[in-house]
């Protein structure tokens, strides 16, 4: 048997780094960087190299799986789809169409297969209850995008490669390999900023490793975000520091923005934030000093109460500052297939509100925060019946709980997923797809927050066995199958979708795109095979106004319902006066981690409990707790117990536990990722406290107390969370 070669890019998280592959047989023999690879020249993370693992995970379902009692027996495919087609077509007609429920977990945007047809399956579904975990961190960025450019999908890329001054709130590049914005080795990339002169500064609650590179660090009290950001437009109205002559000519809302901004002075908010006023103005300075800069906030910023507010204010200062669509600044990229061209017909938002609660859909989508309350809520319209796609909710979403309990008693659960995890193990059928190593992959999703114009083609590595399914088929055999209308004519439009295969698709797309056959680069799927590097189409270029979807092609800085969503500040700012002894609880990142599933790769979650309680020493000493010592953590819905660990990176009055742990609950087989079970966060967050104009969750700032756990409940403890 002889040994192959294979290029592909990385699909586990946004980095998209380039892979060399060496296989013998059906084995991998080594993983590792392409060095010839146009985009990522060689880098690689552990995450990368644990493909392997998936492909070769004893515990990951091949074929269909249904539910008999307590276990689960293999069935055919054509079981599988006619018990599917029947249970789902009973359940809508009994009970209308919104009584079915979808939700995509974020594997299935890496996934190719998934991405191309998933879209059309969810419209044919005709459901308005339509879930995707976006809006557990993303909603308030994509909400904002659509209302100031046109298109929830516009996302405003950093220019790390050509800056000379990062200022990053909420988030941890190092860590989340770059986040809304794609690129292999964001050290290496922070380092040379670093080295040509220019300033990274980090605001965030926890000095993290991204915050140990830069320049300048800045505690910052959680869930507070938004008054620095407010405090920071102050100055730039007030000392004039304004650069606009480029975008005043298709920008609304100036004006505006400096009545809306005024009362916000960094003397106001410093004593609430915890950052000298004295200090956010030069800040503000050495920012506006700088020819090429960036405003930049990701997850930390996301999910937080006011987090449409923070990335409303992140946009108006890049667009203020003269620092939007400039190199250096923030820039909008113009990928080789233009998903967001392609896609400007679901750019829409605020068609539909949920059920129960009123909250409303963006992008087609509502908060997951609604999910449960929509199944248990009695009454037209309640989900009776869900299909969950590369999703584990009962890990992500908050009060997971109540989601617990939402899923137990649905009449019948769907679930297209490799695993029997926290979520599917709550499901009538599993429909396991072919993944990792066995499926194509072309970055259609991620070449639009790419720093550069890259395209990148991956052909499998493995074949599937005949029993085996891709993604696609297994959803456009569902949608053959769950869509209404005259026969004569879905016939016809799906004998066209089966022959649009994910290769015609990708070619098409590549052949209509910007470096297509009417460009003088004539790309074309076959092209991109010859180069099995990928093709460098350049940095990024100004592309404004052409570039905006909204109607006018204008941006409007003061869109109505951010200014309304203002009005919510002044009552933050009294809260924040009244003192209060609790804690703050946020989020944490690890490079080995990616959600909840990669759990189930050793070699990602070997090493030390990374499932801890992160605690300032001071704040320990004050409830005299010892490191390493259990502790229960509690907030207004629940309670967990974990270790504690001390540092002081970690702000006083701040806590943190990682997200997407907690593998414990019966009727899993994951049996890794069970070893190192930890605990669930979301355990502790509440589904009721949202982003008021998204309905994003909220997981960080959230109030919680810490107590010590008597010596007689710590070994039990200790055995839940592994």
């Amino acid at each position: 048997m002889s040994k192959k070669v294979h290029y592909r890019t990385c699909h586990l998280c946004e980095a998209m780094c380039g892979l060399r592959i060496e296989t013998e047989g059906d084995q991998v023999l080594k993983i590792e960087g392409d060095k010839e690879d146009v985009y990522s020249k060689g880098h690689i993370c552990p995450k990368g190299v644990a493909l392997q693992d998936i492909h070769n995970d004893p515990d990951r379902l091949k074929y269909p799986m249904r539910r008999k009692g307590n276990e689960w027996e293999r069935i055919s495919w054509a079981e599988a789809f006619d018990e599917v087609e029947t249970k789902l077509n009973a359940i809508r007609d009994k009970y209308g169409t919104d009584a079915l429920g979808l939700y995509m977990g974020n594997p299935g945007v890496h996934n190719t297969g998934t991405g191309l047809f998933f879209f059309d399956f969810a419209k044919a579904l005709g459901t308005k209850n339509r879930f995707a975990s976006h809006s557990l961190d993303q909603l308030p960025q994509m909400f904002v995008n659509g209302e100031m450019f046109g298109h929830q999908a516009m996302f405003p890329v950093p220019d790390l490669e050509r800056t000379s001054y990062f200022l990053a709130l909420g988030a941890n590049p190092l860590v989340s390999n770059g986040s809304i914005m794609s690129t292999p080795d964001i050290q290496g990339k922070l380092k040379s900023l670093q080295a040509r002169g220019g300033k990274f500064v980090v605001i965030d609650p926890r000095r993290t490793r991204s915050a140990k590179l830069a320049d300048e660090h800045y505690f910052i009290r959680p869930g507070t975000d938004v008054l620095f950001l407010l405090a920071f437009a102050h100055i730039l109205f007030e000392q004039e520091l304004l650069r606009v002559e480029k975008v005043k000519s298709f920008t609304d809302g100036i004006q505006t923005m400096r009545e809306l901004t005024q009362a916000y002075s960094p003397e106001l908010v410093a004593p609430l934030i915890g950052i000298e006023a004295s200090v956010i103005r030069q800040i503000v300075q050495d920012f506006c000093a700088t020819e090429r800069a960036i405003c930049y906030g990701r997850l930390g910023v996301s999910v937080q109460e006011y987090g449409s507010l923070c990335h409303w204010l992140i946009n108006s200062i890049n667009i203020l500052t003269g620092n939007i669509d400039k190199a250096g600044g923030v820039m909008f990229p113009l990928p080789a297939m233009d998903f967001v061209k392609l896609l400007k017909h679901e750019a829409k938002a605020f068609r539909w509100k949920s059920r129960v609660r009123g909250l409303p859909e963006v992008a087609s989508d509502l908060p997951s925060t609604v999910m449960a309350e929509e199944m248990l809520t009695p009454g037209e319209g309640q989900i009776k019946a869900m299909i969950t796609l590369a999703g584990n909710p009962l890990l992500s979403a908050p009060n997971s709980s109540q989601l617990d309990k939402a899923f137990s008693q649905l009449e019948y659960q769907v679930a297209i997923d490799i695993y029997l995890n926290e979520t599917t193990r709550h499901a009538d059928i599993i429909l396991p797809p072919a993944t990792a190593l066995e499926v194509l992959h072309y970055d259609f999703v991620l070449n639009i927050v790419a720093l550069r114009n890259v395209a990148n083609f991956s052909a499998p590595v493995f074949p599937i066995n005949s029993d085996q399914r891709y993604d696609w088929q297994i959803i456009l055999e569902l949608q053959k199958r769950l869509e209404r209308g005259n026969a004569l004519l879905l016939g016809l439009k799906h004998r066209m979708l089966s022959w649009l295969t994910p290769e015609r698709r990708i070619n098409l797309g590549l052949h209509l795109g910007p470096y297509g056959l009417f460009s003088k680069h004539k790309l074309s799927l076959q092209k991109l095979k010859d180069n099995p590097h990928g093709l460098d189409f350049g940095p990024l270029q100004p592309a404004l106004p052409k570039r905006l979807f909204t109607k006018n092609k204008r941006i409007n800085l003061a869109f109505p319902r951010i200014v309304e969503d203002l009005k919510r500040i002044p009552d933050l700012i009294k809260q924040l006066e009244e003192k209060s002894d609790a804690l703050l609880l946020i989020g944490r990142r690890d490079l080995r981690s990616n959600n909840s599933w990669m759990h189930n790769s050793i070699r990602l979650v070997k090493g030390p409990n990374r499932c801890t309680l992160l605690m300032h020493p001071a704040d320990a000493a004050k409830r005299k707790l010892l490191s390493g010592s259990l502790v229960e953590v509690s907030s207004s819905i629940g309670q967990i117990k974990l270790a504690v660990e001390f540092s002081d990176d970690i702000m006083p009055g701040v806590v943190s536990i990682p997200h997407g742990w907690g593998h414990k609950l019966k009727g899993t087989k994951i049996r890794v990722a069970e070893q190192k079970a930890g605990v669930n966060v979301n355990e502790l967050t509440s589904e009721q406290v949202v982003d008021a104009p998204t309905g994003n969750a909220v997981l960080n700032g959230i109030a919680v107390e810490v107590r010590p756990v008597r010596q007689d409940q710590q070994v039990a403890a200790s055995a839940n969370a592994g």
